[in-house]
């Protein structure tokens, strides 16, 4: 059966190998879910960069359409998608899948976790890079949430082994302990730094992200630890959602809430 998604207005399906995309998607392993064209590029690049090192598969699903970007002018929409499938085709991805929707109808419980669990239907992907549910972008955590509800639909042979929830706006260092996760993101720097200056619309915007996210993969990179050589020279900090995709009844608000009480509790200890 065809997904509902599928010929709906503003989907856009790019196979950049050329190709069925179903069957582009089935070879899909490192799959990444973002809100916004460019929020895969800068939030999963250690899954992009490992898959072009021939480590896997990439693939990548955005679910808005950019129509509310900053500097955003008439046809801002169409030059974002052009934008994501250049970024796409640079970054050799199997397939990259725009859904089109509006950032408010983008946080609307239950649409979009359908539309994600299609996509997921095709594929069985071992790593999901998506948004973290800490995030400060309300869209972004619509997307983390629907994203675990969406696998928790799944059959439990079929969920993926490892699922990162990863920074964009809001850095993830206050995570303590093993609750950080590190993504190493320093292979092939310039190629990453090329990937990000895809994304014109939003430098000439005014927001200069390239700069920016190269930027805090260095400080995370160095600011890890106080007492020890950097163990890579970029790294993107992740929260492990895998729990809550292997768990379903795990409250999302609870998870994150006891990570949020870690931190404290770290804090005050130095105080004291």
């Amino acid at each position: 059966m065809d997904p509902s998604f599928e010929h709906r207005a503003g989907v856009d399906i790019f196979v950049p190998g050329g190709g069925d995309w179903r069957d582009a998607l089935g070879k899909v392993t490192h799959l990444g879910i973002g809100a916004h064209a460019d929020d895969l590029e800068f939030m999963a690049y250690a899954g992009i960069a490992e898959c072009r090192s021939g480590g896997g598969v990439f693939g990548g699903v955005t679910v808005t359409d950019g129509g509310g970007s900053v500097g955003g002018a008439e046809g801002i929409v169409a030059v974002r998608r052009a934008e994501q499938r250049s970024a796409a085709e640079l970054g050799g991805y199997a397939v990259m899948i725009q859904l089109g929707r509006g950032s408010a109808e983008t946080r609307m419980p239950g649409a979009l976790a359908q539309d994600l669990g299609e996509i997921l239907a095709a594929t069985r992907p071992r790593i999901v890079y998506t948004h973290n549910p800490a995030d400060r972008h309300e869209t972004h955590v619509a997307v983390s949430v629907a994203v675990i509800e969406a696998l928790r639909r799944a059959e439990m042979a079929r969920r993926p082994d490892r699922v990162f929830g990863c920074e964009v706006w809001r850095d993830l260092d206050w995570l303590t302990g093993d609750d950080r996760v590190r993504l190493d993101c320093g292979r092939d720097a310039a190629f990453a730094g090329e990937l990000n200056a895809v994304f014109a619309s939003q430098i000439g915007g005014g927001k200069r992200y390239d700069l920016a996210v190269m930027g805090r993969r260095r400080a995370q990179a160095t600011f890890d630890q106080p007492r020890s050589a950097d163990a890579a020279e970029m790294v993107t900090l992740a929260m492990d959602l895998t729990p809550l995709v292997a768990d379903e009844s795990l409250s999302v608000r609870d998870y994150v809430a006891a990570k949020i009480d870690r931190f404290r509790e770290d804090v005050l200890r130095r105080l004291t």
